[in-house]
């Protein structure tokens, strides 16, 4: 393919105007053929600037604008089931955001109309897979240099919580890029929650269970923790330190600009994580772009979103309950083989 993919990107929020940008400024091979969002204002202003882009209150109406070749889902999550579908039914292929479906059920029939087709076209937007460190992390582990992992001990701490952020959310919502990081780094499914509940912070609103302590248990063995807190207060931080064998690993703690004045010494601390992981989500959109253009799918797919949406499930049941709760799976389709 010669010519620039055309993108529709839908929702013009936080992260699709992220993208917009992104696909019109940093990736190559691409252009922003379609905005859609119920709130018109917000996609004309996504776009300001950029020639040939129409933009839409309907997710339909953009899968059907001129040029359209792709599709880039970046709406709430309860719209992505629907939107996966008619881009499924239209044959376009898909880059979907972060969580595939908001619940298990949803994520399976988008993964049997899937299977359906023959063939993939989604992938989901699990960008700590493109990370640099985390690929660093990867490598080290597949080579077997360390020996067999044995625990990965991760931390995921935000500013603060948007207004409505439910306790259930620092699980399905925040923890769900560590479960499918977990999955990915160790090449195992999760088949077990438990959540422990420290007391909440001062700074948490009222009623939210934050922070939260996660235990994972894995198909092979290992065992993974998570300190979620998403009300620190002070930054935008990600780590994971994987425990081997015979060595361990640990990614996370990049050193950032440290400003000297004033007689003192300060380092900048990131406080967004489209900060955080900007050249993530810059690999990501490139890898699918140019995967696009010549015909195939790589990175997460919809079972990848289905497993994390069911072992988000569990968690959610586990931080209710108190107790340890099982993962369900269904079995692994062949296309996802």
């Amino acid at each position: 393919m010669s010519e620039l993919l055309g993108v529709a990107v839908l929702g013009a929020g936080h992260m699709g105007a992220d993208h917009v940008r992104r696909l019109d400024r940093v990736v190559s091979g691409a252009r922003v053929a379609a905005v859609a969002d119920p709130d018109t204002g917000r996609a004309e202003k996504a776009v300001a600037g950029i020639d040939g882009v129409s933009v839409h209150a309907d997710a339909a109406a953009a899968l059907d604008a001129p040029g359209v070749a792709a599709v880039l889902v970046a709406s709430p999550g309860p719209a992505h089931e629907e939107a996966l579908l008619a881009a499924f039914a239209r044959g376009l292929p898909v880059l979907c955001e972060k969580p595939l479906t908001p619940e298990s059920a949803g994520a399976l029939r988008v993964m049997e109309a899937e299977v359906r087709l023959g063939r993939r076209l989604a992938q989901v937007g699990f960008m700590r897979r493109y990370d640099a460190e985390y690929r660093h992390l990867k490598s080290l582990l597949d080579s077997g240099r360390l020996g067999r992992p044995l625990m990965l001990h991760c931390t995921h701490r935000n500013v603060s919580s948007p207004p409505g952020f439910t306790s259930a959310m620092l699980v399905n919502s925040s923890v769900s890029h560590e479960i499918d990081a977990a999955r990915w780094l160790l090449g195992q499914e999760l088949t077990a929650v438990t959540v422990a509940r420290p007391r909440s912070s001062a700074t948490a609103p009222e009623g939210l269970i934050d922070p939260q302590f996660i235990l994972f248990e894995t198909a092979g063995g290992a065992l993974v923790d998570v300190e979620v807190f998403v009300n620190c207060g002070f930054g935008y931080q990600v780590a994971c330190e994987a425990v081997c064998e015979s060595g361990s690993a640990r990614i996370g703690d990049e050193r950032s600009m440290a400003v000297t004045a004033a007689g003192g010494r300060r380092e900048e601390v990131a406080q967004d994580y489209l900060v955080r992981f900007a050249d993530a989500y810059d690999r990501e959109v490139q890898a699918w772009v140019d995967a696009t253009r010549a015909g195939r799918v790589t990175g997460p797919g919809v079972w990848d979103g289905y497993a994390a949406a069911a072992v988000a499930e569990a968690g959610v049941l586990a931080l209710e309950s108190g107790g340890r709760i099982a993962v369900e799976l269904v079995p692994r389709p062949a296309l996802y083989s």
